[in-house]
């Protein structure tokens, strides 16, 4: 039985995803895996919110594109904020991530170190087999986070690097009122373009725009949708 669940408590698991079909797969395999286990489900960020404060369950699968609320398109970023949310208020509830954006939990990796309860990181491609395999070590408290190694999950982005990075490529504000946003010089601004640049090893390059190879480079590494 898993380490830190209490020893006379039915398991409750939650399971995030928009797409039906997605939902239902795993909801079948959890129950053949945890027959005795009561599943619980939410679709969107404001239900996966309600679950976890309501319902207190002792594992959390989800995947990282949800709508906020029903109707609204998904968004990565949404499950991101979910994510870092539930891992600040609940510091030791055991958790999987599946996704096929998992390269976008760089931006909280500081975030996902702290916590305490197990965490697990899969690709949605990954088999049926292995992906039982991490939900039985999360439930155990241990961490795999082998989905982030590489070169992505070395990055040192500062906090205000990744604000600057959502103000200019998702809000899409120049120079000037990104400083006012962040109440900062617009000398500081640029002081920031220079080390995102450094960081992401983006460089000047002829007849291509610089700014332009940063928001590409930026994408490809999962720190903006």
């Amino acid at each position: 039985m898993a380490q830190n669940l209490p020893e006379q408590k039915e398991l409750k698991i939650l399971v995030v995803d928009d797409h039906e079909l997605i939902l239902d797969g795993t909801i079948n395999r959890l129950q053949q895996q945890y027959p005795d286990a009561q599943i619980l489900t939410a679709k969107t960020a404001e239900s996966t919110i309600n679950q976890v404060t309501i319902g207190q369950p002792d594992l959390v699968i989800m995947d990282l594109s949800i709508p906020e609320t029903v109707g609204e398109k998904a968004h990565i970023d949404t499950g991101i904020q979910v994510l870092r949310n539930v891992i600040k208020k609940y510091t030791q509830l055991n958790l999987v991530v599946v996704s096929s954006y998992t390269k976008a939990l760089v931006r909280i990796r500081h975030d996902l170190e702290a916590h305490e309860g197990g965490l697990t990181v899969a690709n949605k491609d990954l088999s049926s087999k292995e992906m039982l395999k991490r939900v039985d070590w999360a439930l155990q408290g241990l961490v795999d986070t082998r989905e982030l190694r590489g070169k992505q999950a070395g990055l040192e982005l500062k906090p205000e690097w990744l604000e600057l990075l959502h103000l200019a490529f998702e809000e899409g504000l120049e120079d000037r009122a990104i400083a006012e946003r962040m109440r900062v010089a617009i000398r500081t601004v640029r002081h920031y373009w220079s080390k995102v640049q450094d960081v992401l090893e983006v460089y000047p390059e002829d007849g291509k725009n610089l700014r332009i190879l940063t928001e590409m480079r930026a994408r490809e590494l999962g720190l903006i949708d």
